[in-house]
C-alpha cells in the first residue's frame, strides 16, 4: 500500500467504462453514479431494488450484477465495522475477479479494524484497487442520523470534546470517480479529512451559523444514545462506534483529498452554508 507517497504521474482517463456502484443511492454512491454518468461511463446502480438488483447480504445476486462490469465501487452498509462484513466483501471482491472486473475502488472507515480488514482483502483479490479511507462524513448532519436533531436544534451525541476533521461527500466522491476512471491510483490508500478539525460543539456552532438559528450540542453517555438509536430503528451498534472512532485515533488531518486531486478538502462551513441554502435545514 502506498499510503504515504505521492505519484508523479499524470492520471490518464480511461474509455468509457461500465461500473457497478454499490450503494448507488446512498451519500457517496449517489454522488459516484451522478458523476460517471455525466463524464459518459454507464453506472450501474448497486441496490436491492435496482433493475439489477444487489443485495450484499444475498449472494445470488451479484453475478448479474456484475455482468459486463469492467470497474467497482464498494460501499458496504450499514459499516465495515459490523458482523459479517468483511467476509461479504471479500467474497465479493474474489467474486468480481473471476467476472473480470479490472479495478475495486473501496470506502473504507478511518480507525476501523475491520475496515482495515476490508481493505486487505480487497487489495488480495486480484484485481487493481484503490482505497479510500474516510473521515465521518459533513453530510451526516444533512442526509443520514444528524438531520432530525439539526432540525429539533439539538445534536445529543456521546462525543464529548472528541474532535473530527469532517471530510465532504463530495470530495469523497470526486476521489472514488478519479481512481475509478483513471490511471495513476492503482494501489494507493487516500486517507480523506477536512481541512480542520471540529469538535461536534464546533459543528453545531457551523451549523447555527449558516442556518440563523440557534443548534445545541448536548454530550450524553453511549447508553442514552443507543436507546434514541433504537426509537428510530437504527441498529444500536452505531452508537459503538463513537466510542472506538473518537478516542482521539482520528484526531489528525490527512492530504488525500490533495494527493488524489490536486487540491485542497472542503471545509466544513462551505458545506453547511450549501446545505442551509438548499433548504434541507429549514423549518
Amino acid at each position: 500500500m502506498n499510503e504515504n507517497t505521492t505519484s508523479t504521474q499524470q492520471p490518464t482517463t480511461t474509455a468509457a467504462r461500465t461500473v457497478l456502484v454499490t450503494g448507488g443511492t446512498g451519500k457517496t454512491g449517489r454522488r459516484v453514479a451522478e458523476r460517471l454518468t455525466a463524464l459518459g461511463h454507464t453506472a450501474r446502480i448497486g441496490s436491492r431494488t435496482a433493475p439489477v438488483p444487489f443485495d450484499w447480504d444475498d449472494d445470488t445476486t451479484w453475478d448479474a450484477a456484475l455482468d459486463g462490469v469492467t470497474a467497482a465501487y464498494l460501499a458496504y452498509y450499514p459499516d465495515l465495522s459490523f458482523p459479517g462484513a468483511v467476509e461479504a466483501v471479500e467474497a465479493f471482491a474474489h467474486r468480481a475477479a473471476k467476472a473480470g472486473v479490472e479495478r475495486l475502488v473501496l470506502l473504507s472507515g478511518r480507525g476501523e479494524e475491520a475496515a482495515q480488514a476490508a481493505e486487505a482483502a480487497v487489495a488480495g483479490a486480484g484485481t487493481g484497487w484503490t482505497v479510500v479511507r474516510c473521515s465521518w462524513f459533513s453530510q451526516n448532519f444533512s442526509e443520514s442520523f444528524f438531520l432530525e436533531p439539526v432540525l429539533s436544534g439539538e445534536l445529543a451525541l456521546p462525543t464529548g470534546a472528541a474532535v473530527e476533521p469532517f471530510v465532504d461527500a463530495d470530495d469523497i466522491a470526486d476521489v472514488a470517480v478519479a481512481a475509478l476512471t483513471e490511471d495513476g491510483h492503482d494501489g494507493e490508500v487516500y486517507e480523506l479529512s477536512g481541512p480542520r478539525l471540529l469538535s461536534f460543539a464546533d459543528a453545531a456552532a457551523e451549523l447555527s451559523a449558516a442556518t440563523g438559528r440557534e443548534i445545541r450540542f448536548t454530550p450524553v453517555t453511549v447508553e442514552e444514545y443507543r436507546a434514541v438509536l433504537a426509537t428510530v430503528g437504527l441498529p444500536g451498534e452505531f452508537a459503538d462506534l463513537f466510542t472506538m472512532i473518537l478516542d482521539g485515533r482520528n484526531a489528525h488531518l490527512t492530504d488525500g483529498v490533495q494527493r488524489a486531486l490536486g487540491r485542497e478538502a472542503r471545509d466544513f462551513a462551505d458545506y453547511a452554508r450549501a446545505a442551509a441554502a438548499s433548504g434541507v435545514w429549514d423549518v
